[in-house]
């Protein structure tokens, strides 16, 4: 890999955990949940008091990244989806649903990045090719190829673990573990991710888009 793009790549990771919300981002998306589930085993299992403080404090979470000017499209998004989880479980009346839109979640992440590496689409190389000006050119380049299918294929790994200890949970309707579970599965599993994924993509130079009207050079025939 050429100094200039290794000299990017930092600015590249950090281009990319500020895209998806930042530390604080991801820490703030698992506190509503642990607070709801802190509230429902407090209150005696009162479900309308604890969905109550689980979207409070995601408000207040909102009205905190406003006054620090953090990403309001991300403020804006984790505000709405603790909104869908208290709906889920607010119509259904049971308390363990406030969590099911995470593990549809999950599931539904983790089938995508595994479905996209095997139609040769992987979700990483469509998401982060732009971002390093490779475009969709690394389709033509099979080394930076193989390292996008295998980075995508980490991700899914890190969707179906969140998975793995979501779902029985869940349909154990053990309301207080799906809380504490809530914040380790986010930041602590992202980071080292995103670590692996940066390293395995560090492998392979990234694709070198052919500029528009740029005449490809021809084919050398062989020797023989």
């Amino acid at each position: 890999m050429s100094g200039g793009v290794r000299d990017r790549m930092p600015s590249d990771e950090e281009g990319l955990l500020e895209l998806l919300g930042g530390p604080r981002g991801l820490i703030d998306a698992g506190v509503p949940g642990a607070v709801f589930a802190l509230a429902f085993s407090l209150t005696g299992r009162q479900l309308g008091v604890s969905l109550a403080a689980a979207v409070g404090s995601a408000a207040v979470l909102f009205v905190l990244a406003l006054i620090q000017r953090r990403s309001v499209q991300q403020a804006v998004v984790g505000l709405l989806g603790i909104a869908v989880m208290a709906a889920f479980a607010a119509l259904t009346g049971q308390a363990k649903n406030f969590f099911l839109p995470s593990v549809l979640k999950n599931g539904a992440y983790a089938a995508v990045y595994l479905v996209s590496v095997l139609v040769r689409w992987p979700l990483l190389g469509v998401m982060v090719g732009p971002l390093f000006g490779e475009g969709f050119a690394w389709r033509d380049d099979p080394p930076r190829m193989r390292a996008y299918s295998m980075a995508s294929l980490v991700w899914a790994g890190m969707f179906a673990s969140r998975l793995l200890v979501q779902l029985p949970l869940y349909l154990a309707g053990q309301v207080g573990a799906l809380g504490a579970v809530a914040i380790p599965l986010g930041l602590p599993l992202f980071l080292p991710t995103l670590w692996i994924t940066f390293a395995i993509l560090r492998r392979t130079p990234p694709t070198r888009q052919q500029p528009a009207g740029e005449p490809v050079p021809p084919a050398i025939p062989d020797a023989d």
